[in-house]
């Protein structure tokens, strides 16, 4: 997309590959190495400022992307991308790029874990989650920026970003506040909907007829990683409430987090 040309990060995929690989050595060999004989960090008012920050950002990408698109005209079926420069269209663009870059501030929630030494914590899914997602979304930016199609799940994930980080964010608060998340129980549910509703939209395209949408790729992509976190999801309810096992540690995206 000729749009993106000079935008941060955007010239190649290779900045973006070497943060994430830089981000997997150090959560899962440098990190451990390095807090193994240390006492975990005291994090609390840092763990607050971020949690709510994240919680503002997404808030912000949620009005951006309706406003961008989706309170304003797509149809929730084929959208195809706008490729105009319409200021409506390089909008979504920004919004495009502004949540492709929030991927990378997410990574400090695998970095608290390893600071805390809550190794426990950094799981093969939350590493695989949170490395997936910048580097897909790269070529999705550079290449698909803006479409009802490609966009949908990001909207849903800001929305439910927005309820998640209100969580974290509480938990980080202390003890003291706890009795403000009565609503726990409701978290597996919130996620487990989210990816139903994900891969109920983005299925649509192999049902439609002659839906033009110009990288049919990417809809496979997404579909594949809606179906795989709905399956796990799934997996994890029909443990903790059918089987009525111990439930895990509240979860994000599959990510097990304990603020």
């Amino acid at each position: 997309d000729p749009r993106l040309e000079g935008w941060p990060l955007m010239s190649s995929p290779f900045p973006t590959t070497f943060i994430i690989g830089t981000y997997i050595y150090f959560v899962t060999s440098l990190g451990p190495k390095l807090m193994e004989n240390k006492k975990p960090f005291e994090l609390r008012q840092i763990m607050v400022f971020y949690n709510f920050s994240v919680v503002a950002l997404s808030l912000y990408m949620t009005y951006e992307f309706l406003m961008s698109g989706w309170a304003t005209g797509y149809s929730f079926r084929c959208d195809i991308v706008d490729y105009s420069r319409s200021p409506t269209a390089l909008r979504m663009v920004r919004t495009c790029w502004l949540y492709y870059f929030s991927k990378f501030i997410e990574l400090l929630d695998t970095v608290f874990f390893v600071l805390r030494k809550k190794n426990n914590q950094v799981t093969f899914l939350h590493v695989f989650h949170h490395s997936i997602m910048p580097w897909t979304w790269w070529f999705g930016v550079k290449f698909a920026a803006g479409s009802g199609l490609g966009t949908f799940h990001a909207l849903l994930n800001c929305i439910v970003h927005v309820v998640m980080y209100t969580y974290y964010g509480i938990c980080s608060l202390g003890p003291a506040y706890h009795k403000y998340l009565w609503w726990k129980k409701y978290m597996t549910t919130i996620q487990l909907v989210q990816f139903l509703i994900i891969t109920g939209h983005i299925g649509q395209i192999y049902i439609m007829d002659d839906c033009p949408y110009q990288y049919p790729i990417f809809m496979f992509i997404i579909w594949l990683y809606g179906s795989m976190f709905l399956v796990l999801f799934l997996h994890f309810w029909y443990h903790a409430y059918t089987k009525g096992q111990r439930l895990p540690k509240m979860a994000r995206n599959g990510i097990s987090k304990d603020q």
